[in-house]
């Protein structure tokens, strides 16, 4: 039965809006709900924009009743009196959650929110807070309409069209957290267009002005939505195609708030900067004065405060002015410059300004953005229009969307830019709207309608092309499995069979284009910049009936009705010939999220040589090895395939899986447990990088309970803690929280007089492997992490007082000192940069390792580099004068100069620096992602 009502939610960076079409009423014409919320303590009002903050007030800080609803009375604050409170309380307050749904460089549902918040501050994760918006309006829905619950309501969710698949999926996971269980999506700049359509459907033609060929030009506080429309009418009907989407950009309103807020720094501190909550104090500061200043009828300045640094609430506070002529100026030059045609993205230097911890574009200029995006899509315009190809196809109208086109200055100078490139051209039609704030949420109800066949539809398909990595003639190609413009709820087979084992993980390399290329379902073609890679995409294939063994499957694709990609593999080998399906899914676990780009390679002709090698030695039977044999293997691998310097990760890979095929017979011998311990951790090396490596340090890691069989051997010891450092990058968080209980005993100094804890069935051998895989556990918490370096530090200090009349270096000090730059690197080599420590713990450790003789300690100058590296995210970047210090000690101590590089610009390292991050050389061949 269908519900009375179609809902639609803008899910906004900045704001959130609830929009509803009552069925029973003629017409059904869409309203905005007033969303009941906080405008201050204990005060409720209901208001149509529900702001997309999220205040996580402090002990005691507010009176009881303060957060006080009339459905509950929840321990935060979501919506106006969130903003405002944010605004006066800094790190307090989430902001922005909608474009950490789609930064990869985090653990997305972790608890990291707010960003660079104080370490008593209570975390939620992105997905958490997007969660909580979607919850309030359910609960405010169903306050005023108790007989039709939202959730049992038809509900349609807008996300921006550059949302790739695992934000959707993340924006799905949030929405059904917030107990809304069924709905649809929508792309925000369609759902724009349907909220045009929906004023103007009865006169479409006239309102268009003849225009075929429309830009929709989606400015959010997040992100930057470009997508074109072809508008054709055939006897009288129109027919509405999206014919091309841009890529993903996260660059909106927040960076200009952002480019405001420096503006102020410069002012209020000069040279220095402002520390991480005192810089998101800032950029609300900065946010409301844009928002008044841009207003038609705005001011001519606006003042801006922050408290000072060190000071409370009330007193210490920094204020300068920004004036309105200033700001604009700023704003237009800075975002809708005037462009050549011919005009590209700036994309040299570093990649992006990451000032609240987001991976935000390169180039700021929204017009070169567009201009790109239009030459890119020429193709596609010229087959819709059935014209000849043009290098710049012009559009005939632009229908702006976004809050930041609430001020008319910015719809004039982007008008401007545009009929700029066209000299001579009738000028560009600008399609009018209502509200641009409300537009989406309108227009996603509207959408709701026009799927019960009450009005036109937008036709396109999917707006992107979907592959998946496959080997062929030893290479990986792509495979297209959804071709652009593929239709939802259509399933897609493909004439490709693989043979795949039971009970094993399977995983493919899933890639996605929108370019204009045509490629149809199961067409093959290389690898190029015209894919952009996604999460892999994997799953366990078991069986009923206990089917074993290999089977052949072919793959099925299909667009789901919430708009989303699905993958199957599908056999018939099922019982009695029927069909087994299974479900590929996304691999989103932090490690699995960073393979690199490693591609599938042939292994040398003498591999069946290193791999007998290896299955004498752990084979199910013994074989007549001599005890020489078992010591020796590593260098028989190395006769066999040569340096081990040089072994492919290929080979490492297929190395490992002949030893943990022996994992059991490790027991034979001490010998035989040392060196599978050397071995395994060497192949697989450093946990991640290559497909299904984490499923491969999840069966290495079943060793870690019953741990050494001979655990009396020093060598053994060495070995063990070797090749859990090794595979590090490959555990989970829950991995490092054991082996950290494990060393911390046996890595704290002992107090004088106290007995010693040890933790049970732990050798304290090998002492340097246990501090340098302690340091490599980067999935710790902060605070653990900070208290595994003081730890370190006293082992440091110790080190040098036993040594401090001796002449040579000191014995396990450069160990000790490279532990602790990498626990304190502003970027892990593989962990999530929420877990980082904080800034000022990092600036103690710094001294305190430039303290050290360099010439007697080799490892300070790269301990002090990691340190200070800048990353352009202040809730972890050392003080500036502080780095540039470093930076001048690195050029005195002759250092490489991607080191200098890294502490006064933030570059990527290059390869050997990643190396001497990891502690030693990777596996030939692999490429990590940055």
């Amino acid at each position: 039965m269908a519900s009375r009502y179609v809902v639609g939610i803008d899910l906004g960076t900045t704001h959130t809006v609830l929009a509803l079409a009552d069925t029973e009423r003629t017409g059904a014409h869409v309203e905005v709900l007033g969303v009941e919320q906080l405008v201050g303590p204990g005060q409720v009002q209901p208001l149509p924009l529900l702001p997309s903050f999220l205040y996580l007030p402090g002990p005691h800080e507010l009176a009881e009743g303060a957060t006080k609803l009339p459905w509950s009375e929840p321990p935060y604050v979501v919506g106006q009196f969130a903003r405002a409170q944010g605004a006066r309380v800094p790190g307090r307050m989430v902001a922005s959650a909608k474009s950490w749904l789609a930064n990869p460089a985090v653990e997305r549902t972790s608890p990291i929110l707010p960003w660079g918040a104080p370490a008593e501050v209570e975390r939620v994760s992105p997905v958490t807070a997007s969660a909580r918006y979607l919850e309030h309006l359910r609960h405010a829905w169903d306050r005023k309409f108790p007989n039709h619950p939202l959730g049992e309501q038809e509900l349609v969710l807008t996300l921006p069209a550059s949302f790739d698949e695992v934000a959707r999926e993340l924006t799905i996971r949030a929405a059904q957290e917030a107990g809304l269980p069924k709905f649809v999506l929508v792309e925000e700049p369609q759902a724009a267009f349907y909220d045009f359509l929906s004023r103007h459907e009865r006169a479409l033609e006239a309102a268009l002005g003849g225009a075929k060929l429309i830009l929709v030009v989606d400015v959010g506080g997040g992100t930057t939505d470009l997508t074109l429309i072809h508008a054709a009418f055939v006897d009288g009907r129109p027919k509405l195609t999206r014919i091309a989407v841009g890529d993903h950009l996260m660059l909106g309103g927040d960076n200009m708030d952002m480019l405001l807020a420096r503006a102020c720094e410069e002012r209020l501190v000069g040279l220095h900067k402002l520390d991480a909550t005192q810089w998101s104090m800032l950029v609300a500061a900065a946010r409301d004065a844009k928002e008044k200043l841009l207003a038609d009828d705005g001011p001519d300045k606006v003042t801006v405060a922050v408290v000072g640094r060190g000071s409370k609430l009330v007193g210490g506070t920094l204020k300068t002015e920004l004036a309105r002529d200033e700001v604009r100026q700023r704003i237009v030059e800075g975002f809708f410059p005037q462009v050549p045609r011919d005009a590209a993205p700036a994309r040299a230097g570093r990649a992006a300004i990451q000032e609240l911890g987001l991976p935000y574009a390169a180039d700021a200029a929204i017009s070169r953005h567009i201009v790109a995006f239009l030459r890119r899509h020429a193709g596609a315009v010229s087959e819709a229009l059935n014209e000849p190809l043009v290098e710049l196809p012009r559009p005939d109208a632009i229908l702006l969307n976004g809050g930041v086109f609430n001020a008319k200055l910015l719809q004039t100078r982007l008008l401007e830019v545009v009929n700029a490139w066209f000299p001579g051209s009738p000028p560009v039609k600008l399609l009018k709207h209502d509200d641009l704030d409300l537009a989406v949420a309108r227009g996603a109800s509207w959408f709701g309608r026009v799927r019960r066949g009450e009005g036109v539809r937008i036709g396109g398909g999917s707006a992107r092309a979907y592959f998946v990595g496959v080997e062929k003639d030893g290479k990986t190609q792509a495979l297209c499995v959804v071709p652009r413009r593929q239709e939802e709820g259509v399933e897609v087979p493909l004439e490709r069979t693989f043979a795949l084992r039971l009970n094993e993980p399977v995983r493919f390399e899933l890639f996605s284009s929108t370019g204009d290329a045509a490629r149809a379902a199961g067409e093959l073609l290389p690898l190029g910049d015209e894919l952009e890679a996604l999460p892999a995409l994997q799953t366990v294939l078991g069986a009923p009936n206990g089917l074993q063994g290999q089977v052949p499957v072919r793959m099925v694709s299909r667009l789901s009705e919430l708009g989303t990609l699905e993958l199957f593999l599908v056999s018939d080998k099922g019982p009695g010939g029927s069909e087994l399906r299974w479900k590929l899914e996304f691999q989103l676990r932090g490690a699995a999220a960073r393979e690199g780009d490693t591609r599938v390679e042939p292994l040398p002709a003498k591999f069946e040589e290193g791999r007998e090698l290896v299955e004498r030695v752990y084979g199910k039977k013994p074989m007549p090895v001599s005890p020489r044999d078992v010591k020796d293997l590593f260098r028989n691998l190395e006769r066999a395939l040569g340096p081990r310097e040089v072994w492919s990760t290929a080979v490492c890979r297929e190395l490992w899986s002949a030893l943990h095929a022996g994992m059991g017979r490790r027991r034979r011998s001490a010998d035989h447990e040392r060196v599978w311990c050397q071995l395994t951790g060497f192949t697989l090396r450093p946990g991640f990088g290559a497909p299904l490596d984490a499923w491969r340090a999840g069966e290495t890691w079943k060793v870690f309970e019953p741990a050494l069989q001979f655990h009396t051997e020093t060598p053994n010891w060495t070995e063990w803690w070797v090749m859990w450092r090794r595979i590090a990058g490959g555990l989970d968080e829950a991995a490092h929280r054991v082996i950290y209980a494990q060393l911390a005993p046996h890595l704290r100094l002992p107090v004088p007089g106290a007995k010693p804890t040890k933790a049970k069935g732990v050798q304290p051998q090998g002492s340097e492997e246990m501090v340098r895989l302690a340091a490599s556990l980067e999935r710790l918490g902060a605070r653990e992490k900070q208290e595994l370096g003081e730890i370190l530090l006293a082992r440091l200090d110790a080190v040098r007082a036993a040594k401090a009349s001796d002449a040579k270096p000191f014995a396990g000090a450069s160990t000790l000192a490279w532990s602790i730059g990498r626990l304190g690197a502003r970027k892990p080599f593989f962990g999530s940069a929420h877990t980082v420590v904080t800034p000022d713990v990092a600036e103690a450790w710094l001294e305190r390792i430039l303290a050290l003789d360099a010439a007697q300690v080799e490892t300070v100058p790269f301990a002090a580099m990691l340190l200070a590296r800048a990353t352009g995210d202040r809730a972890r970047d050392l003080a500036p004068e502080l780095r540039e210090r470093v930076a001048k000690r690195l050029e005195l101590a002759k250092s490489p100069e991607p080191w200098l590089h890294a502490v006064r610009e933030g570059v990527q390292l290059e390869q050997a620096e990643e190396a001497r991050v990891f502690g030693e050389s990777l596996p030939a061949g692999l490429r990590l992602l940055g």
